[in-house]
């Protein structure tokens, strides 16, 4: 994956500006909060969310055992299984077989994890048409961008906007009715459908005990991405296993209700395997990828917690600063509060030294989280990492010298005299214009407390 997250300081600034992105990220993420607070009035969210963390507790305390377990049962059903320690392993693996079949096109249903690896990209440099088939991912495709959120890609869009770009990428009318777009959309993947050679999905969860893919969706494009193709290839993270077949009850009522305010998803496909003899629809074969890409590098660590995500998007639609600045401004594939912990996390803290710090600590997005992850704790531990990582900087230098000034009765009071001496002057402004940039420098007193109480005790 290209990291963009170096250049977020200059990011944020330009969507920042962008007055119609932060209109349509307020209506879109406000209705979101809305409907999930509406859908969660009907259950006990606290024991949902309890009950779920214990699941995501117990399977990454024995990951390498799920794994295992779940690539017996998915042998079972006839699927094959390849690990990948890296993006380019995953992506060489998928060209592989596409070269075997001789496939000139597939279609791809809404993946995060094929984001993250790059995989549509690649295998368009490699001469393979990928065609995204979720709406959103269609969309930002057809722009030539990639994915705002989470779980609605083309969040940071109005409805003229995308008739815009469909008139001039597929020659429609100007119509912005959302059912005449959809239409248009469905009238162009069917034919991608019917026609492509394979077919690649991402997994929401994978169930060690019976070797089940879940794909849960709202378009049925997924359906058909798996269904309607000789290959169907699986692409997921092995933080996606969970133990039991009866852990998906807890998932299932968690993961609409956050991401959309759904009871439940239009549809949950549960896959095991390619076509029987039996069967008149289906994959003549099924190949599952199990990306490592940073994540058993967090097993045993402070930050495994991360790893519980669903992927819901909750805490996207409640930040503050996702609200004002989208997706795009974060320069990862994973955006908002918990890609500003992911993003670092999994491709490592010199990448993306500033995301961490795109955060007001407000600790909405801990509150939401389905699985109990305390993402606000977890960015200012990170940030700390950041920090003390750091072996120079004006910040360090500033804090030693305080410390050593805290320490000294006489150097603190010179270094009072210093700085009221220096408030006098635009020095103080220069060093400080950072700080002061959007913030105002209090005044200094002329003389401090103990000149004032000397001189009051004198008298």
């Amino acid at each position: 994956m290209e990291l963009r997250s170096r250049k977020f300081r200059t990011l944020y600034k330009t969507e920042v500006g962008n007055a119609q992105l932060r209109a349509n990220l307020s209506k879109a993420t406000l209705q979101a909060v809305d409907k999930r607070g509406q859908s969660f009035a009907e259950v006990d969210f606290k024991f949902l969310q309890d009950e779920a963390k214990k699941i995501k507790q117990e399977s990454l305390s024995r990951l390498n055992d799920l794994l295992s377990q779940f690539e017996d049962s998915a042998r079972k059903n006839n699927c094959r299984i390849f690990y990948a320690q890296t993006p380019e392993k995953a992506n060489a693996y998928v060209l592989d077989i596409a070269r075997r079949y001789g496939a000139r096109t597939a279609v791809k249903s809404k993946s995060m994890v094929t984001e993250e690896i790059g995989l549509a990209p690649f295998l368009i440099r490699n001469g393979i048409e990928t065609v995204e088939t979720d709406l959103g991912e269609y969309i930002v495709q057809l722009a030539g961008e990639t994915p705002s959120h989470i779980t609605t890609p083309a969040i940071h869009k109005s409805r003229t906007e995308i008739s815009r770009l469909f008139h001039d990428k597929l020659g429609t009318e100007l119509n912005s009715d959302p059912a005449f777009l959809t239409a248009e959309a469905r009238r162009v993947l069917r034919e991608k459908f019917l026609s492509a050679d394979i077919g690649i999905s991402g997994a929401n969860f994978l169930v060690a005990e019976t070797g089940d893919i879940v794909i849960v969706e709202n378009e049925g494009n997924a359906r058909l991405s798996t269904s309607a193709v000789k290959v169907h290839i699986v692409v997921t993270g092995i933080e996606k296993v969970i133990p039991k077949f009866s852990d998906l009850r807890i998932f299932m009522r968690l993961l609409g209700r956050s991401s959309t305010g759904q009871k439940i998803t239009s549809y949950v496909s549960l896959l095991r395997g390619p076509s029987t003899e039996d069967e008149k629809d289906g994959p003549e074969e099924v190949h599952i990828i199990l990306l490592d890409n940073g994540r058993s590098g967090l097993l045993g660590t402070d930050h495994q917690e991360v790893l519980h995500c669903i992927r819901c998007g909750a805490c996207l639609n409640v930040c503050p600063v996702y609200r004002n600045i989208g997706g795009h401004a974060y320069g990862s594939v994973y955006p908002g509060p918990i890609g500003s912990l992911v993003t670092p996390l999994y491709f490592g803290e010199q990448n993306a030294p500033d995301l961490p710090f795109a955060s007001s600590l407000c600790g909405n997005c801990t509150e939401v989280c389905p699985v109990g992850i305390d993402i606000h704790h977890q960015l200012l531990a990170v940030r700390h990492e950041i920090k003390s990582a750091k072996k120079g900087g004006v910040e360090r230098f500033i804090f030693r010298n305080y410390r050593k000034a805290m320490l000294r009765p006489g150097r603190y009071r010179l270094a009072g005299k210093i700085a009221r001496g220096l408030s006098k002057t635009p020095l103080l402004r220069y060093f400080l214009k950072g700080w002061t940039q959007h913030r105002e420098l209090p005044r200094f007193p002329s003389r401090s407390f103990r000149e004032i109480y000397k001189s009051a005790k004198a008298k």
